[in-house]
C-alpha cells in the first residue's frame, strides 16, 4: 500500500506531526509513506516531497492579501506535485491542510476529479467549506451554510485587506471539492462533524478520529516546582491571540488572589513585556519533554479559547495528570469528562475562577489519576492514528 499525504508542513506543528505519526504507523505494517509539504519541516521518517517555493509563497500571500484569492496561486508548484503523484502512483491520497500559501486547490482537484484515486481528507479547521475563513466561531457567522458573501472575517486568516472575494471563493470551492467521487471526510471532533454535515461537503462519508498525543512522553513527571509553592495555572498556545484567550488571561489575573500564579507558554517578546504582575510568560518551546514538565508542574490547565476544533493542548495536559478548564468552544469540551475538569461558558471568567478554586480546594491529586486514565484510553496517538490505517484498508478493500 502506498499512501501520499499532503499538508502544509511535515513533522512540524500539530498537523505536521499528525501526518508524520500516520506515516510511522504505515511503515510499521510495511506500507510506503509519502508526505508532500509546502512550508516548514523537520526530519521525517516518511519520503518527504518538498513543494516549498519561497517566491511562490510570497506571491501567493500577496494575491491573498490583495484579492482574497487564497489557494488560487502556486500553479507551477502544484503541477510539479501532480507530476510527482503520477510518478508515485499512490493507492490513497490523504489531504490535510491544503491552505497555507503553497498549493492551488483548483488545479489539484481538477486533476483528482479525473483520477480514480481514493481520497481521505482530514479537516483540522473549517476553511474547506467557507468562502474565506478557517474559523468563524468567534464571529457567529453562519453564511457558510448557504453561501458566503460580504465576509465579516475578511481580514482574518487568510487575510485580505482590500477585496472581498468570499462569494466567488465559496462557489469555486463547492464546485471543486464536490467534484471527486471517492472521498471520505475525517473530522477531529464530533462538533466539526456536525458542522460539515450542514455544509456543501455533507454528501461525503464522514468519520471522527480524534487527535492523539504520545502518552509515553506526555506523562506525569515528578519535577519540583520552581514557583515557590504558588498555585500554578498554566496556559499553552503556539501563538497567543485574543481568540486563543490571551486577553482573557489578563482579565483573569484581576480576579485571583496573590497566591495564584499564571504561567503562559508561547508568548512573544512584545506580549511578554506587557504581562502584569502575577503572570509569567515563556516563549514557545518545541522541546516536548520540557513542555510535559510544565504540564506536570501546573496545578490546573486553563484553555479560554474562543475558536478551536479539538485543541491538542487539552489532551497533553490530561496525559500529564493535570485537570483542564476550558470554554464551551467547538470541540474543545470533548476532551474533558466530569472527573477530569470543567467546561465554562465563553467569557465567563467568574466561572473560570470558581473552577480554579474548586481544583485548589480538593487538590490536583484528586483529578490526576482520572486525567491520566482518560488520556491513555482515548487519546493515545498510536491507537488513534491506527484508525487511519484501518480506514485506508477498508477503502481499498472496496476497490
Amino acid at each position: 500500500m502506498k499512501v501520499l499525504q499532503i499538508n502544509s508542513t511535515i513533522n512540524w506543528g500539530s498537523t505536521g506531526r499528525i501526518a508524520e505519526d500516520i506515516g510511522e504507523n504505515l511503515q510499521k505494517i510495511g506500507a510506503e509513506s509519502y508526505i508532500a509539504y509546502g512550508r516548514y519541516s523537520n526530519v521525517s521518517r516518511s519520503h518527504g516531497i518538498s513543494i516549498y517555493n519561497k517566491t511562490g509563497i510570497f506571491i501567493h500571500a500577496l494575491k491573498s492579501r490583495l484579492f482574497d484569492m487564497h489557494g488560487l496561486s502556486s500553479k507551477k508548484d502544484t503541477y510539479a506535485l501532480i507530476r510527482k503523484i503520477e510518478e508515485i502512483q499512490p493507492d490513497i491520497i490523504h489531504l490535510h491542510n491544503i491552505h497555507g500559501y503553497y498549493l492551488n486547490y483548483k488545479i489539484l482537484f481538477d486533476y483528482l476529479s479525473k483520477k480514480n484515486i481514493p481520497i481521505v481528507w482530514t479537516l483540522h479547521d473549517c476553511w474547506a467549506f467557507t468562502g474565506h475563513c478557517a474559523h468563524y466561531m468567534h464571529s457567529g457567522c453562519i453564511k457558510w451554510k448557504t453561501q458566503c458573501y460580504n465576509c465579516p472575517l475578511k481580514t482574518s486568516y487568510p487575510a485580505s485587506y482590500f477585496i472581498d472575494h468570499s462569494r466567488q471563493n465559496y462557489i469555486l470551492k463547492r464546485n471543486c471539492f464536490t467534484s471527486v467521487r471517492n472521498m471520505v471526510i475525517v473530522t477531529v471532533s464530533n462538533w466539526l462533524a456536525i458542522e460539515v454535515s450542514q455544509s456543501f461537503l455533507k454528501k461525503y462519508d464522514r468519520r471522527v478520529i480524534y487527535n492523539g498525543v504520545d502518552t509515553n512522553v506526555f506523562m506525569p513527571l515528578n519535577k519540583k516546582s520552581q514557583f515557590n509553592n504558588k498555585f500554578v495555572i498554566l496556559g499553552v498556545a503556539s501563538f497567543w491571540t485574543k481568540k486563543k484567550g490571551f486577553d482573557d488571561f489578563i482579565q483573569l489575573r484581576k480576579f485571583l488572589p496573590e497566591e495564584f500564579l499564571i504561567l503562559l507558554i508561547g508568548v512573544n517578546k512584545r506580549q511578554c513585556k506587557s504581562l502584569p504582575a502575577g503572570i509569567i510568560g515563556i516563549e514557545r518551546t518545541n522541546n516536548v519533554t520540557e513542555l510535559a514538565e510544565y504540564y506536570s508542574t501546573a496545578d490546573v490547565f486553563v484553555n479560554p479559547t474562543w475558536e478551536d476544533n479539538f485543541p491538542t493542548t487539552n489532551i497533553e495536559a490530561l496525559a500529564c495528570g493535570t485537570p483542564v478548564i476550558t470554554y464551551k468552544t467547538g470541540g474543545s469540551p470533548e476532551a474533558v469528562s466530569a472527573n477530569t475538569g470543567f467546561i465554562v461558558d465563553q467569557g465567563d471568567l467568574l466561572g473560570v475562577v470558581s473552577a480554579i478554586k474548586n481544583v485548589k480546594l480538593v487538590g490536583k491529586e484528586k483529578y490526576s489519576a482520572a486525567c491520566r486514565e482518560r488520556a491513555v484510553q482515548h487519546f493515545n496517538k498510536f491507537e488513534r492514528y491506527q484508525e487511519y490505517i484501518e480506514l485506508y484498508q477498508k477503502i481499498l478493500s472496496k476497490k
